[in-house]
């Protein structure tokens, strides 16, 4: 891994946690439950959440741009969740329940001087994202900014992830991964225990079937582990990935990139050490 790939999966890896707290922190939920969202689990919430930017799109669409759901899981849920509450108003909500789960967790730093610096800095990085063909993270950028450091800092995470992720979706496609192979060949390589890749919704029977297309390709032994040309396969999907996400860190001079690392670096702590986070995802941070 080049330096300059390896300080944009740092980058990732610091910024991904801070986004990913409109999923699971207690406030969250809490303003989904007041929209009028089943709360037992995280599902409606998370397809509102993440899908709204795109507007009151339907099953085909969430498919297309998540990649990795089972389309059975998303019919259960989109376009479903837009019966509910409409897109502007999961919007304004989810507002709210990122400023209460900032609030709860930074406490008074959501006023400080450091996290208005960091949001500065990650903005400017998000503001030169090109998202041409980049569809989620298209749809954020073209909301407003918030005002509120705090509130510029979630928005600057989360178009600088779904950038990534849209470009690792067309890595993914590129090397001939469909939904459920891509998880299947990211479990082979130790990203994470099968068992995790359970929650995409994918049937013991298709995830059976994908281990045998993708061993017929040589990319899995008999055990279900990666062979060397599927690890070359998946190290090559995240060298794509890593490259074609490295274009709005390149708007921060090295000394601007090394300051915000350190300037998330205690936000990041405070988010691993609230547990609100499960320890082992999908999104193999850590592993690869």
């Amino acid at each position: 891994m080049s330096d300059e790939w390896g300080r944009v999966r740092q980058m990732w890896h610091l910024l991904e946690p801070l986004h990913a707290v409109v999923y699971y922190a207690p406030e969250t939920f809490e303003e989904a439950a007041a929209l009028g969202y089943a709360t037992d689990e995280r599902w409606p919430s998370y397809f509102a959440w993440r899908a709204a930017p795109l507007g009151a799109v339907g099953a085909d669409r969430v498919a297309g741009t998540f990649h990795s759901f089972s389309p059975r899981m998303i019919d259960a849920y989109v376009p479903a969740v837009w019966s509910v509450a409409s897109p502007d108003a999961v919007l304004g909500a989810r507002a709210k329940a990122v400023d209460r789960a900032y609030r709860a967790l930074f406490g008074d730093r959501v006023h400080g001087p450091e996290l208005a610096e960091a949001a500065e800095l990650a903005r400017r990085a998000a503001s030169a994202a090109d998202v041409t063909g980049r569809p989620l993270a298209g749809a954020v950028a073209a909301l407003p900014w918030p005002e509120a450091p705090h509130l510029a800092l979630w928005h600057a995470a989360t178009i600088l992830r779904e950038h990534r992720g849209d470009g690792h979706v067309a890595a993914l496609v590129a090397a001939g991964l469909d939904p459920v192979e891509s998880l299947v060949s990211f479990a082979a390589v130790g990203a994470a225990r099968p068992e995790v890749f359970a929650s995409r919704g994918w049937s013991g029977e298709e995830w059976e079937s994908a281990r045998a297309r993708l061993a017929a390709r040589g990319l899995l032994e008999e055990d279900g582990a990666a062979t060397l040309a599927g690890r070359a396969l998946r190290a090559e999907v995240e060298r794509r990935t890593d490259e074609s996400a490295a274009e709005p860190w390149r708007a921060l001079g090295p000394g601007e990139r090394d300051r915000l690392v350190e300037l998330l670096g205690p936000l990041w702590v405070d988010v691993i050490g609230s547990g609100l986070l499960p320890s082992e995802t999908t999104l193999g941070i850590g592993k690869v």
